[in-house]
C-alpha cells in the first residue's frame, strides 16, 4: 500500500448563476475558427440573435472559471445550444475552449439578454443582417427563426470575412436552411446570402462599409436607389469594434435611428461587445 496521498479530489462546483453543461460536437472551420454546441437545460429560455456567458471549469490550479459573452448561434426553439468561436492562442479562454471534445462539461450562464433581437427592431420591409466573422453567430439564430419570415418579406444575410475558407456556414444558407422543415420553404423565396471577402479573389470583394457607400450593395440585391430607405429597411449589426462603430455611424447618415429592447428603432448593434 502507498503512503503517497493521493490529490485531493476539486472541491469546485458552478455558482447558482451557471449550468454545467456537456459538449455535443466541434467542428473546426479553419486554424481560427470553431463551432460547438452543448446541452440545453430545460429551464433554459432565450429570443433567437440573444447571447449568454460561457466558460469551462477552472484548471488545475485555478480558483473560479473564465467566462465570455457569446452569441447563440442555434434558434430559440432548437434542442442544443450551438456557438461559433475564434481560437486565440494565448486567450485566457479560447486556448483551453478550442480543445474541447463531446462529452466535456462547459459552463453555461443563465440569464440569456441582447438587442440583436426581433423585438428591437420596427416593423419593416428588409431586414439586414450584417456580421463579419463570429459575428454572423446571432444571425445564424434570427435567419433560422420563422418570426423573421413572418415580419418581413426579405431577409438578407451579409457575411464579410477575410479569407474565404473563413465563410463559416456557407453550405447553410446556399443549401441546408432550404431543407429546414420549420423556414426552408419561407427561406427559398426571402433569404438572400450576401457573402463577402477582404484578403482573397472572390466572387465579391470588399468591406461592407464600401459596398454600401458606392451603392454595390444595393445594385447586387437589385433594389431602387442607393441608399437604406428608412420606412422599409431594417439593420442588425454584430461585428468587430471598428465594424460596428462604422456601419453605425452609415446607419445613422441615412436616417436610420438606432433601437433597444425598450424602444424598437430602424437599426441594432449588440453594446455588450463593443464596450
Amino acid at each position: 500500500m502507498s503512503d503517497v496521498a493521493a490529490p485531493a479530489a476539486s472541491t469546485w462546483t458552478p455558482s447558482a448563476a451557471q449550468n454545467l453543461e456537456k459538449v455535443l460536437w466541434v467542428r473546426h472551420w479553419t486554424d481560427r475558427l470553431f463551432s460547438f454546441a452543448i446541452t440545453r437545460p430545460e429551464s433554459f429560455r432565450f429570443r433567437s440573435g440573444e447571447f449568454v456567458m460561457i466558460g469551462l471549469p477552472p484548471a488545475p490550479g485555478e480558483s473560479k472559471p473564465i467566462l465570455r459573452a457569446y452569441s447563440i448561434a442555434s434558434p430559440s426553439f432548437a434542442e442544443e445550444l450551438e456557438f461559433l468561436s475564434i481560437k486565440v492562442q494565448d486567450g485566457p479562454l479560447t486556448s483551453r475552449l478550442q480543445h474541447i471534445q463531446p462529452g466535456d462539461d462547459v459552463l453555461l450562464g443563465k440569464k440569456p439578454t441582447g438587442t440583436l433581437v426581433l423585438d428591437a427592431v420596427r416593423p419593416g420591409k428588409r431586414l439586414f443582417l450584417f456580421g463579419t466573422g463570429t459575428g454572423l453567430a446571432p444571425f445564424l439564430s434570427v435567419a433560422r427563426d420563422p418570426d423573421a419570415y413572418s415580419n418581413f418579406e426579405q431577409v438578407i444575410v451579409g457575411h464579410g470575412v477575410r479569407e474565404v475558407n473563413e465563410l463559416a456556414y456557407r453550405d447553410l444558407f446556399t443549401q441546408d436552411i432550404f431543407e429546414d422543415p420549420l423556414v426552408g420553404e419561407e427561406a427559398r423565396q426571402q433569404l438572400v446570402y450576401y457573402p463577402t471577402v477582404t484578403r482573397e479573389p472572390f466572387e465579391r470583394q470588399g468591406r461592407f462599409t464600401d459596398l454600401i457607400s458606392s451603392g454595390q450593395l444595393f445594385r447586387d440585391l437589385g433594389l431602387e436607389g442607393v441608399t437604406f430607405n428608412r420606412d422599409e429597411d431594417r439593420i442588425m449589426l454584430c461585428g468587430s469594434m471598428d465594424f460596428i462603430k462604422d456601419m453605425a455611424a452609415l446607419c445613422e447618415s441615412h436616417g436610420l435611428v438606432e433601437g433597444s429592447n425598450a424602444e424598437p428603432g430602424d437599426y441594432v448593434l449588440e453594446r455588450a461587445f463593443v464596450g
